[in-house]
């Protein structure tokens, strides 16, 4: 076990550094270990570094994926002859269902997680090996993603001949992937995982256009699409875009082939990056949200320049069309190094993932959203995939009738008995007081459903019918919360 398990600068504190090693020590005592995670990108590339370190340490495992850990899915694992049971990017929200089999002694659980932890039911005990930046003074939803907690455990795993940093870079995936960059970065102890992944060199920190695409899009693309900050004549406005580059006196093409970020010298990016500036400015953008067109960003060393794999938001969204497909175990095997069959699927799924959220979005767009007093929402019903309908949510705040000074709520079929809702707000809400985490699990609960999550994005399933209930009871808490 190494002597040094943790990220450096800012990293998590001595206490969770302990439990990390802790829990560590469990997993090495056990004969073998069930590993159970979430399907997102964080919880992909929460379940391959769990997965490595347990490999590297010689403990055998099996891997499991699930949408949602409720409790039927708590009883099926469970039911497994696994005595110790690993939780990755899950467990911490459902504690007061996972707490009971463990002191029936069904399974011991180890949990690496970084959501708001459930309450134990009254008189049975919390469990021992549960690793989460939340219980350490650590904010979960922007200092430490589930991939940075399965990081922090995997370097007290490491055994004395191998050095864990080089799942650095997948931790950091899993970090923007879970939206936990704010002010252009990551930060905290995601920051120290920045920082040992630049010293194992799989990692590269630079300070570039903060727009997606940077490694595979063609530039008008490129511009057409970078919606976060809205610049006038150039997003959403294909000719728009190729007019503004086609005014910059550059040679952006390549045997009559728009090139990409990737392929401009330092020089042209900066002749660019000044273009938008100014038309920025000159079209009215307010000054805090040009800020927001430069900041930091992250490159895996590791990866082919070109490809969605070498910038770790296109990664994140890579991964994301995977287990959103009923296909976590292509996302796991591509997260672990297959860049052939894996690869080849996970593009495919990719294509069809943003053809789905183009159409999802044009949906949102056309219907609009239904305002109550401090929430705003739509019902999708069979029209956005379930798995796919907090993204929709997220794409659309800000939007052409779509509010972005309140959260908004987004129900989805699940199936027949049940409604997907996913919530999303903004860091300034937060600020505010607002706590999607408490809202999604307390409105969920009121009708008979459950939830959870971040303060800043949550999620819960509730019966079906049962959407106008909760709607009120969500609307009234954040009152409460932002009164």
């Amino acid at each position: 076990m190494s002597a040094d398990t943790t990220p450096s600068a800012e990293g998590p504190v001595p206490e969770l550094r302990e439990r990390a090693v802790a829990c560590a020590e469990r997993l090495q005592s056990a004969d073998r270990v069930l590993l159970a995670s979430h399907i997102d990108a964080d919880g992909l590339t929460s379940a391959a570094i769990a997965a490595t370190a347990l490999e590297r340490a010689g403990i055998p495992f099996e891997t499991v994926f699930a949408k949602q850990l409720d409790e039927r899915e708590v009883a099926r694992i469970a039911a497994t002859d696994y005595d110790t049971v690993l939780f990755t990017d899950f467990g911490s929200g459902q504690l007061d269902l996972v707490a009971p089999y463990a002191a029936d002694g069904a399974f011991t659980p180890v949990v690496a997680d970084h959501h708001q932890p459930a309450d134990v039911p009254a008189g049975i005990d919390e469990p021992a090996f549960h690793l989460n930046p939340l219980l350490f003074g650590l904010d979960g939803a922007s200092e430490l993603s589930g991939a940075g907690a399965s990081y922090t455990l995997a370097r007290a795993l490491e055994p004395p001949e191998r050095d864990n940093r080089d799942l650095a870079g997948l931790a950091v995936v899993g970090a923007i992937g879970d939206m936990q960059g704010t002010d252009g970065g990551l930060s905290g102890a995601n920051q120290g995982i920045v920082e040992e992944g630049v010293a194992a060199d799989v990692l590269e920190e630079a300070t570039d256009l903060l727009v997606y695409g940077r490694q595979t899009r063609p530039l008008p693309k490129f511009l057409e699409y970078a919606s976060d900050v809205r610049i006038p004549g150039i997003t959403n406005d294909e000719n728009g875009a190729i007019e503004f580059l086609s005014g910059l006196d550059l040679d952006l093409k390549d045997d009559g082939e728009w090139r990409r970020w990737v392929d401009l010298t330092m020089d042209e990016r900066q002749t660019v990056v000044s273009g938008l500036l100014k038309r920025a400015m000159a079209s009215g953008v307010p000054a805090d949200r040009i800020d927001d067109l430069v900041g930091t960003t992250y490159t895996l060393t590791d990866e082919s320049p070109g490809t969605e794999l070498r910038d770790v938001s296109e990664f994140s969204t890579l991964l994301n069309a995977t287990a959103r497909y009923e296909r976590a175990d292509v996302g796991l095997a591509v997260c672990l190094g297959d860049r052939e069959d894996a690869l080849t699927r996970a593009r495919k799924l990719l294509r069809n993932h943003r053809r789905n959220l183009s159409e999802g979005l044009q949906w949102v767009k056309n219907e609009g959203t239904t305002v109550e007093d401090n929430v705003q929402w739509f019902d999708a019903g069979t029209r956005i995939r379930e798995t796919i309908v907090g993204i929709v949510a997220g794409m659309a705040v800000g939007a052409s009738g779509v509010r972005g000074d309140i959260p908004i709520l987004a129900f989805a079929e699940k199936s027949d008995e049940d409604v997907k809702v996913s919530a999303r707000g903004s860091h300034g809400l937060v600020r505010k007081g607002l706590d999607l985490s408490r809202v999604m699990r307390e409105a969920s609960r009121a009708v008979g459903g459950d939830g959870g999550g971040h303060d800043v994005a949550a999620g819960a399933t509730i019966p079906t019918g049962t959407q106008t209930e909760f709607v009120a009871e969500a609307d009234r808490i954040v009152g409460e919360q932002l009164s």
